[in-house]
């Protein structure tokens, strides 16, 4: 699935809270979804107390959310964190241009000091990196010599010297010939590292040279930095928000605090209710307050929050617009980008820098919204200024002011509403494609927050209910560890996706292949993202493979397999993956489309897309049995010949075809193609035969690997492989188990989670389903990985390999698809 750069630096952090350690059974998630809609509207806090760290967009960059509230003068931070303030010593570029001097061969002499003469070194514009629409100088060797020539007046009027430093890979810095910093590893944006006393006496008052060698050992280029002076702190003055409880559920997240005499509860609420699409488009998320006194007094109480403009940036340094208006029912703060470059980049590491980001409260909370220099936020609630004081520049402050008045016994609810509107949300083969709530162009954002606000009653209760419903079911299922597994999973998964229409009238429910690539439309993330959708809305589903469908039958991909994904997202103008997987990707393809049969009852979707199917069918049955070299969605792995768990796939998928053709009242097509898979069984467990298990490779008897393509056999009922196949890999397989999973073959000790909950729903008991569950749920509660659901990770440790926030955690519904399907 990809594609990847792997972590260049793995270090194990320590759970600490805000009053002491955090133990791991304390924690709830790894990392806590807050706002959660597509790849571009997704902010999370990737730590167990919600005022202990700065709220997060998935990839790791500040999405900055700042709640606080006064109770009787007496001011409580419950949100996230302030920003320092700094004062700018040495600009970085997320300020003013610069230049470098740079080398990319070892130089020769002390290169660090002040004196060296670096004239025959290039000149070059900062930042310097590998991506052309990050660096303004290309770098794309291994090492790099830099460095910056520039004056100080008063060093001794300094109070606290920081180097702002973004680097990627490994990096020393010299001031003056004096070592102040290395690191092995890489950031994805600016930290702000402390120099102690020694290294400030390094600055002199005139010329100064900041020298820094830098190293890459993988994945990507970046450097860019700056010195900076951190002003006095006045955020001390504010109290800690005692939190009590955080709860996960499927569409929300509460969280609840004690503030003095009062106590808050706080509640994200991301409507993703899948039985209405119009409904689940709708990029608008509410931020509910409802509040109480604790004691048997009346209290005066105002809550405050602060969004950053930098949840509409792709870099902190661009330069963004912010106002203030008033619409009918609502008033609204607005920002974006000046430069609105609409749809012009596909990443992976990527934030939205088009569109406009929207905060709204009704008129009749009597709220005050107005717009500051996000380092000024804070201060400004504190003081009870609430006049804008800034409406175009770089990190502006979104702010609201709602007054609770006198508050006693009897909870008072508040609630602001806060949305994206993308204008344009992907591009489709060269066509600019609106979001789902606004295809005929006609609709506005400020209608939408008005729906959202009149629903708001309704829109609670409804997504209250449902994750009732949801987690009884997946109780019922799985047990408490896999219900809970699936409320964390919910909103991820559908998150990892946006939902348009294609210029022929179809559904395109898109995915982004998050911190693995970045592809659009993978069909080896939509296979095991599956099972969620054929659950709530199998036509989500159908939305996540017309596009593939669309790309051969159109002629755009002339091959006879199907292709591995559309683009880079969001530009889906044809597959920028770097080679086929024709098994794995054919195969995926058919057995989906069965299993959408199965889930609907019919298989008209399959009629429409007949003769590509048919074409990926004969594929299989030439190739597939005994696949020749190539990749699997396991492609991290590398390249495998006579992959056993791809045959299987193979044969699955051709008996799937035989399934649809029978549905469709093919019934010689069903015969001839059911006849060819049942042939191919024997010779696989012949092939695959390692006495205990059934092995890797067909050549190499002393593997083994997880055979989780299996579970369609069990789920479709199709009855392929006889049932000691079954018992005979979970047999092997529980005593191959580490602390936090099943390893994912004999190679490494890495595993899939999403792999490992497929493999438990084709064990024949509950014992050996939870054997197989409880190591993943120990991982999510126990990791030192704080990112959004990880999926890929060492099995001992509990570290990521790599990924993070993708869609595939939808297939930890799979055990639920396959009860549903029982119970059909």
């Amino acid at each position: 699935m990809n594609k990847i750069k792997f972590m260049k630096s793995l270090v194990l952090l320590f759970f600490v809270g805000v009053s002491g350690q955090l133990h791991a059974q304390d924690r709830t998630a790894p990392s806590y979804p807050l706002i959660t809609h597509n790849p571009n509207f997704s902010i999370w806090s990737n730590t167990d107390q919600l005022a202990e760290s700065t709220t997060t967009h998935w990839t790791g960059a500040d999405h900055a959310l700042l709640g606080m509230i006064d109770v009787d003068g007496t001011i409580y931070r419950f949100l996230g964190k302030e920003v320092p303030n700094y004062k700018t010593i040495l600009p970085a570029s997320d300020e003013e241009s610069y230049e470098v001097h740079y080398t990319e061969v070892q130089p020769q002499g002390d290169w660090k000091t002040t004196n060296y003469n670096s004239s025959e070194w290039k000149l070059g514009k900062a930042p310097i990196g590998d991506l052309a629409q990050k660096a303004k100088t290309i770098w794309q060797s291994n090492d790099i010599w830099v460095r910056r020539t520039f004056d100080v007046t008063s060093p001794e009027t300094i109070d606290a010297l920081f180097l702002k430093l973004n680097h990627d890979d490994d990096i020393d810095v010299y001031l003056n010939g004096t070592k102040i910093y290395n690191k092995v590893g890489w950031t994805n944006t600016f930290e702000y590292i402390s120099l102690g006393e020694e290294d400030k006496k390094a600055l002199k008052s005139g010329k100064n040279v900041i020298a820094i060698h830098l190293r890459n050992t993988a994945g990507g280029r970046f450097l860019d930095f700056g010195l900076v002076d951190r002003e006095i702190d006045r955020s001390a003055t504010t109290q800690l928000a005692k939190q009590t409880n955080v709860e996960v559920n499927a569409t929300q997240t509460i969280y609840h605090f004690t503030c003095g005499a009062v106590d808050l509860k706080l509640t994200f609420t991301s409507p993703l209710l899948m039985d209405n699409l119009d409904h689940l488009a709708r990029p608008i998320s509410y931020i509910s307050h409802q509040v109480h006194a604790n004691d048997s007094k009346n209290h005066q109480v105002k809550v405050y929050l602060s969004a950053a403009s930098n949840i509409a940036v792709y870099e902190p340094s661009q330069e963004v617009t912010a106002k203030q208006y008033n619409s009918d029912q609502l008033s609204i703060l607005k920002t974006g980008t000046v430069e609105q470059p609409m749809l012009q980049k596909g990443a992976d590491d990527m934030r939205i820098d088009w569109g406009y980001f929207y905060v709204a409260v009704p008129k009749k909370s009597q709220s005050v919204q107005f717009i500051t220099p996000q380092k000024e936020a804070g201060n400004a609630f504190r003081n009870g200024l609430t006049t804008s004081t800034a409406h175009q520049g770089r990190q502006l402050a979104l702010n609201t002011v709602i007054p609770f008045g006198s508050v006693g016994k009897k909870p008072v609810t508040h609630y602001v509403a806060v949305g994206y509107d993308e204008v344009y949300s992907i591009q489709y083969f060269g066509n600019n494609l609106r979001p789902w709530w606004n295809l005929s162009g006609k609709e506005t954002i400020e209608k939408q927050l008005t729906k959202a606000t009149n629903e708001y009653q309704e829109t609670i209760a409804q997504c209250e209910a449902f994750d009732k419903t949801l987690y009884a079911d997946a109780l019922k299922s799985g047990g408490k560890k896999y219900a809970h597994l699936c409320a964390l999973a919910y909103r991820q998964s559908i998150a990892a996706h946006t939902l348009v229409k294609s210029p022929e009238g179809e559904i395109l429910w898109l995915s982004k292949e998050n911190n693995s690539g970045g592809f659009i439309n993978t069909v080896d993330v939509t296979y095991p993202s599956a099972p969620l959708y054929l659950i709530y809305n199998s036509q989500l589903l159908e939305g996540m493979l017309n596009g593939i469908f669309y790309f051969s039958e159109s002629g755009r991909y002339p091959h006879p397999w199907a292709a591995h994904d559309l683009g880079t997202y969001p530009l889906a103008n044809g597959q920028t993956y770097g080679e086929p997987m024709p098994i794995e990707e054919s195969g995926n393809m058919i057995i989906l489309t069965a299993a959408i049969a199965k889930a609907q009852g019919n298989a008209e979707y399959a009629r429409k897309h007949w003769k590509i199917l048919t074409t990926w069918a004969d594929y299989l049955t030439k190739e597939g049995l005994d696949p020749k070299n190539q990749l699997c969605t396991d492609d991290f792995a590398g390249h495998l010949a006579r992959n056993a768990n791809l045959s299987i796939k193979a044969i699955v998928g051709i008996a799937c075809y035989a399934e649809l053709a029978k549905m469709l009242g093919y019934d010689d097509i069903a015969k001839k193609y059911r006849a060819i898979a049942d042939g191919m069984v024997p010779a696989w467990m012949e092939m695959a035969d390692a006495g205990d298990h059934y092995a890797l490779t067909f050549d190499n008897k002393n593997t083994w690997s997880q055979k989780y393509n299996l579970v369609w056999d069990k789920v479709l009922h199709l009855q392929l492989f006889p049932q000691t196949v079954y018992d005979t890999e979970i047999a092997y397989y529980l005593k191959r188990q580490n602390r936090y999973g099943l390893p994912l073959d004999s190679r490494k000790d890495y595993t899939k989670n999403d792999w490992i909950l497929w493999t438990a729903t084709f064990t024949n008991n509950e014992k050996d389903f939870q054997s197989l569950i409880n190591p993943v749920y120990l991982h999510a509660i126990e990791t030192s990985s704080r990112v959004p659901l990880n999926d890929f990770y060492d099995s001992k440790t509990g570290i990521r390999e790599n990924f993070k926030a993708r869609s595939v955690v939808g297939g930890f519904y799979m055990k639920m698809f396959s009860d549903r399907l029982k119970n059909k």
